[in-house]
């Protein structure tokens, strides 16, 4: 390698994203990329959701201009080559029930980036936030074929109490609270944060998450066989 070369590739890293298909056993959602073939669909469930959403959606305090779902891909596409984000689609059953994204990646010496997330009503309260937060950090933490991040954040509206457990049941670090972090809903609101660290891998995030929810299963179905009743036809001592 020429010294030349060694320069170009100081100042121009190749922080490319390559973007995967993320599946783990066990579980019952899929990350993938979304494409233009998406359009009728995702527009049919973001809108459809747009009351269920509009109390956590962040804007642009600049008031830019609206963009087109081809636009939007494209921009997906230019921040993918340039490192900067990724976004995934939510899949279950072969249909898009909500969306993740990791932004306003940095590398060097801080390597963190910014997680958003949110899930189709419809399904809300089947766990597919947590797992898709898990099977993201994952990714962005510990596949040597992801971004190779050290640290994920997640900033929450303090009355955000669903968003709340997502992040919880994951085991992120609670970090405090911002002040005036966010632009939602024509203001700047505090946000509690959250972050996901890649010491905190260990097994998996979503391994851990996917034993806790079996663990809390069996605990709940032990707890409902000691406190049913004994039937009737049932002699007792």
């Amino acid at each position: 390698m020429s010294v030349f070369q060694s320069i170009k590739e100081a100042l121009h890293p190749d922080n490319r994203i390559r973007m995967p298909r993320l599946s783990h056993p066990g579980c019952p959602i899929v990350l993938r990329p979304i494409t233009l073939d998406d359009e009728a669909a995702w527009d049919e469930m973001r809108w459809r959701n747009n009351d269920w959403l509009a109390p956590w959606e962040s804007g642009d305090p600049m008031h830019g201009g609206a963009i087109t779902f081809n636009q939007w891909v494209q921009r997906m596409r230019r921040n993918e080559q340039h490192g900067t984000g990724a976004l995934f689609a939510i899949e279950y059953q072969m249909r898009i029930v909500g969306q993740i994204s990791l932004g306003a990646i940095a590398y060097g010496a801080m390597r963190t980036g910014v997680v958003g997330y949110w899930v189709d009503q419809r399904y809300a309260g089947r766990g597919f936030a947590p797992m898709a937060l898990a099977m993201l950090a994952d990714w962005a933490l510990g596949d040597p074929f992801g971004p190779a991040l050290h640290r994920l954040e997640i900033a929450i509206l303090p009355e955000n109490k669903r968003s709340l457990a997502v992040v919880r049941k994951v085991g992120a670090h609670h970090e405090g609270l911002r002040e005036r972090y966010m632009y939602v809903n024509g203001r700047w609101r505090d946000h509690v944060t959250f972050a996901l660290l890649a010491e905190d891998l260990g097994q998996g995030f979503t391994a851990r998450l996917l034993q806790s929810r079996s663990g809390a299963a069996a605990s709940t179905a032990l707890s409902k066989a000691a406190s049913a009743p004994v039937s009737s036809d049932t002699p007792s001592e």
